[in-house]
């Protein structure tokens, strides 16, 4: 009996320390397959009131499940983002609440590479201004710039990046 208690306690305080333990670097994101409308609005109200002055987009994890993720996007007024080219996954967006122009296509101004995948800019020249409102879908195809401007309050989006699917070439 002495044996099993030790063995019991051995085995919480090694589970304990190695929940503790950071996740690996590289790891894949630990999957959260729910929330609830409760945690979007708490998420709405995090974004509020921890995002700084200059922050053009304050971003959090609403579900995901590798390699998908959908994020909660708080876009404020007065702030832009840079504008993006994701040049090997389309981007599918989801307005939560508020308004704002989309701008697709066209090319980035002041581009700068930010990573192997992806491309930012001050502008968008040349391209398609849409107004954007709660309950609009919008994708944008890989390597298409992109820009959120002429935020009214608060954009607040859900967003998920579509990788590329990889396809198959045919056997000769």
């Amino acid at each position: 009996m002495r044996a099993y208690v030790l063995g019991t306690i051995f085995t919480l305080i090694s589970s304990a320390t190695l929940a503790q333990q950071p996740a690996a670097q590289g790891a894949a994101p630990v999957a959260k397959l729910f929330a609830g409308s409760a945690d979007v609005t708490a998420m709405i109200a995090k974004a509020k009131t921890e995002r700084k002055p200059d922050q053009a987009n304050f971003v959090q994890p609403i579900v995901q499940l590798a390699p998908y993720t959908a994020n909660l996007e708080y876009r404020a007024a007065g702030v832009n983002a840079p504008a993006s080219v994701h040049e090997r996954e389309a981007e599918m967006f989801f307005v939560v609440e508020g308004t704002g122009t989309l701008v697709t296509g066209g090319t980035l101004r002041d581009e700068k590479r930010t990573n192997a995948e992806n491309l930012t800019g001050s502008a968008i020249e040349g391209g398609t201004p849409r107004r954007v409102a709660k309950g609009d879908w919008v994708i944008v195809p890989e390597k298409t710039p992109h820009w959120f401007t002429q935020i009214d309050g608060a954009l607040v989006l859900m967003s998920i990046h579509l990788p590329h699917a990889v396809t198959a070439t045919p056997s000769r």
